[in-house]
């Protein structure tokens, strides 16, 4: 089987405590993310669970983005995840 390497940075804590929930399910981080990977591709769709409140940092982000979105500000803008795919699709992207 041909694989592909993909390097990413992530902090040292997310990656011991990915490679936990890895180990506890019984398989490896390698593995975990592959699927996800494949997930991906078969679904187009990026999905998250995020159990903890977003961060100061996040909220002043979507405030400012939605004012922005308000007073038209962006190029292009989107509602939804789908009309940016489909945006991107008439793009040839």
């Amino acid at each position: 089987m041909y694989t592909s390497v993909i390097n990413i940075k992530t902090e040292p804590e997310t990656k011991k405590k990915a490679q936990k929930v890895a180990s506890e399910i019984g398989v490896s981080l390698s593995s975990l993310i592959n699927a996800y990977l494949k997930h991906l591709v078969r679904t187009r769709r990026v999905e998250f669970n995020l159990d903890e409140e977003p961060s100061e940092y996040l909220i002043k982000t979507i405030r400012k983005a939605e004012e922005n979105l308000k007073k038209g500000k962006g190029s292009p803008v989107f509602r939804r995840g789908e009309d940016a795919v489909k945006w991107l699709v008439e793009q040839g992207i």
